[in-house]
C-alpha cells in the first residue's frame, strides 16, 4: 500500500513537473519580434532549406484592404489592419489555428500621400505592438488606439494632431509603438511621447521637432542598455538619440544625414558601446558612445557610402547584412566597416529581414521568399520559393514553425518543417 502511495505520488509530481516545464507557445508581439531585432528564437530550429514542399499553407484570408501593418502573433490569435474603402481603418483578430475572424473594430482614417509616394497609397503602415492584454494600434492619421486584446473593445483613443495642434504627417503614423511593463512609446505628433499604457495619458514629451513637410519622424524606437545605461534608441528626421525611459532626457544626440528626413529603419545596437544606422540620401555608419561622470558622449567608428532605406538590416556573427536603396545586398565586417561582399544582381525594393543563428530568411515585396546563409564569404541562397501573391510590403512574422504573411490583399499562414 505504501509503494503504491508512492508512485501515485511520483506520477503526480513527474505530470506536474512536465506541465510546468512545457514550453510557452511561441509568438511575434511587435514590429521586428519578441526581442525586436529580427532575432528568431533558436527553438524549433529552421530546415536546412526552403521549398513548396516544406513550406505549407495553413489557411489564406483574401479580399482584405491595403496594408503595410506587420502580422502580429499572440497565443490563440492573430492581429492584422487594413484601410478600408479609402476612409476607414480595421483591426482584425483571427484564429491562429483556422484565420477565423473573432472580432474586429473601425475608427475613421485614411489620407492622400504625396504626388511622389503615390504608388506607396495612404493605407495603415505602423505594426501594433501587443502585451499579453492590450494591444497598441496606430492610425495613418496620427492616432493611438489601445484595445482589448480578447474583445477588440477601445481602451483608450489619443489623437495628436487634436492633442498638440500639429500637421497630419504627410506620410502617416509610421513608427511602430514600442510597450514595456507600464508604458507605451511611439514618434508622433512632431516628437517622441511616452504613454501610460492603462489610460493613454502622456507621462513626458521629448525630441520635439517643427513637423516639416513630412511630419513625424518614421523610425521605430528600441530599448537598449549602453555602458550599462537603459534608455531608448530614437532615430527621428535628422538625429540619432538615446532617451532616458524615467524621464525624456535626452542622454546623448548624433545628426544623421538624410534626403528629406528618411530616416526610415531602425537603429541597431551591437556590443556594448555601438550602433549601427544607415539612411537614404546618407550613408551607413556606426558609432561608438563613452560615458564619463555619467555624461555621454558620441563618435563615429567608420563611415560607409552604401545607401540603406526602409529595410532594417540583421546582425549574425560581427557581420550586417543590408538591403539597399540600390535593391543590391551587402555583408559588412562590423569592426572596421568593410565590404565583405555586394551581390550584382539587384533584387525588390524592400525586404523584411529576420535571423536564426547561421540563417536569414527575407522576403521582398515582390513575395519572392529567400534563405540564406549568413556568411561573409559570399552571398549563398540555399532556398527559394516565389509566393503566389501580390505586392507585400508588411514585416514577415514567424512563431514556432508558423509563419505569417501579410500581403495588400490577404493574409497568409504557413507551417514551415
Amino acid at each position: 500500500m505504501i509503494v503504491r502511495q508512492f508512485v501515485l505520488v511520483f506520477l503526480l509530481f513527474t505530470v506536474t513537473n512536465a506541465a510546468l516545464a512545457e514550453p510557452k507557445v511561441a509568438t511575434w508581439p511587435q514590429w521586428r519580434g519578441p526581442t525586436r531585432d529580427g532575432v528568431v528564437p533558436s527553438s524549433p530550429a529552421w530546415p536546412a532549406t526552403l521549398t513548396e514542399s516544406n513550406f505549407q499553407k495553413i489557411w489564406r484570408v483574401e479580399d482584405l484592404g491595403p496594408s503595410y501593418s506587420g502580422v502580429v502573433v499572440a497565443e490563440d490569435r492573430i492581429f492584422i489592419t487594413e484601410t478600408v474603402e479609402k476612409k476607414d481603418e480595421f483591426v482584425r483578430a483571427l484564429d491562429r489555428k483556422t484565420g477565423r475572424e473573432l472580432w474586429k473594430t473601425s475608427w475613421a482614417g485614411a489620407l492622400t500621400v504625396p504626388f511622389f509616394a503615390a504608388e506607396n497609397g495612404g493605407w495603415i503602415r505602423s505594426t501594433p505592438a501587443y502585451d499579453g492584454e492590450s494591444l497598441y494600434v496606430a492610425g495613418i492619421r496620427d492616432v493611438l488606439v489601445c484595445l482589448d486584446a480578447k474583445t477588440g473593445m477601445e481602451r483608450w483613443k489619443v489623437d495628436f494632431v487634436k492633442e498638440y495642434a500639429t500637421p497630419v504627417p504627410a506620410f502617416g503614423f509610421v513608427c511602430s509603438p514600442l510597450v514595456d511593463d507600464k508604458a507605451v512609446y511611439v514618434q508622433a505628433g512632431a516628437a517622441f511621447f511616452k504613454l501610460d499604457k492603462k489610460t493613454g495619458k502622456v507621462v513626458w514629451k521629448s525630441l520635439q521637432d517643427a513637423g516639416g513637410m513630412n511630419g513625424s519622424a518614421f523610425s521605430s524606437p528600441v530599448f537598449a542598455k549602453i555602458l550599462g545605461k537603459d534608455q531608448l534608441l530614437v532615430q527621428g528626421r535628422d538625429s540619432l538619440s538615446g532617451v532616458d525611459p524615467a524621464n525624456g532626457d535626452v542622454l546623448w544626440s548624433r545628426k544623421i544625414p538624410t534626403f528629406r528626413g528618411m530616416n526610415i529603419l531602425t537603429p541597431i545596437q551591437y556590443g556594448e558601446d555601438k550602433l549601427l544606422t544607415s539612411t537614404y540620401g546618407g550613408k551607413t555608419m556606426s558609432m561608438y558612445l563613452k560615458s564619463e561622470e555619467g555624461k555621454f558622449s558620441v563618435g563615429d567608428s567608420w563611415t560607409q557610402k552604401h545607401e540603406g532605406y526602409m529595410s532594417t538590416p540583421v546582425i549574425v556573427d560581427g557581420h550586417a547584412y543590408i538591403h539597399l536603396k540600390s535593391r543590391r545586398i551587402m555583408c559588412l565586417d562590423l569592426a572596421d566597416g568593410k565590404e565583405c561582399w555586394m551581390t550584382e544582381k539587384a533584387y525588390g525594393r524592400y525586404w523584411s529581414l529576420v535571423t536564426q543563428k547561421d540563417k536569414i530568411l527575407a522576403l521582398d515585396e515582390r513575395g519572392v521568399l529567400m534563405l540564406i546563409r549568413a556568411t561573409p564569404e559570399k552571398f549563398d541562397v540555399i532556398g527559394e520559393i516565389k509566393l503566389p501573391f501580390r505586392e507585400t510590403w508588411a514585416h514577415i512574422a514567424i512563431a514556432g514553425d508558423e509563419v505569417f504573411i501579410r500581403d495588400l490583399q490577404g493574409v497568409t499562414a504557413y507551417r514551415w518543417r
